[in-house]
C-alpha cells in the first residue's frame, strides 16, 4: 500500500494526517479500530457527499463526519457538567484527496477550552491523551 504522513495544517484545533493510497473505506476501518483501542466507538456517521447530494443536489468530494464516543468519559464529564453534551460526541472527519484519504480528529483541549469548569479538565485531558494516542496509531501505521 502507499505511505503515510501527518499534515502539518491549520487549523489547530484538530490533528491531521494523510493516508497515502488509502481509500476512505479502508481509512475509516482503520480509524474505527485506532479509536476503538482507546475506548472509543462510532456513535454516528455523516455521509456528508451523499447528504450534500440528496439535500442540494450538489456534488461534493467523498467526506464522512464520525462521532466518536468513550462511553465512561462521556458518563464522567456529563456528570460534571449537563452542557459538555454540547461538545459530544468527539468528531472524526475523513476526506478523499486524490488518491489519499485524510483523517482528521478534534483535539479535545481546544474544544474543552470553552468550558468554564475547571472539574471537567481532567476527563478533557484523559480523553486528549486517548485521542492523541488513537491519531499516533493511525499516523504510525506503515504503509
Amino acid at each position: 500500500m502507499g505511505t503515510k504522513e501527518v499534515v502539518n495544517a491549520e487549523p489547530s484545533y484538530g490533528w491531521f494526517a494523510r493516508l497515502r493510497g488509502r481509500s476512505l473505506s479502508e481509512a475509516r476501518t482503520i480509524v474505527a479500530e485506532a479509536l476503538k483501542e482507546q475506548g472509543f466507538g462510532i456513535l454516528t456517521e455523516i455521509d456528508v457527499r451523499q447528504t450534500f447530494e440528496k439535500k442540494l443536489g450538489r456534488e461534493f468530494r467523498p467526506y464522512v463526519i464520525l462521532g466518536a464516543c468513550n462511553p465512561n468519559l462521556a458518563h464522567a464529564a456529563l456528570s460534571t457538567e449537563l452542557a459538555v453534551g454540547l461538545l459530544l460526541p468527539c468528531n472524526v472527519c475523513l476526506w478523499e484527496d486524490g488518491d489519499d484519504t485524510v483523517v482528521a480528529i478534534a483535539r479535545p483541549d481546544a474544544m474543552f477550552r470553552i468550558v468554564d469548569d475547571p472539574a471537567v479538565q481532567p476527563v478533557a485531558a484523559e480523553a486528549q491523551r486517548r485521542l492523541q494516542a488513537a491519531f499516533d496509531a493511525i499516523a504510525s501505521l506503515p504503509p
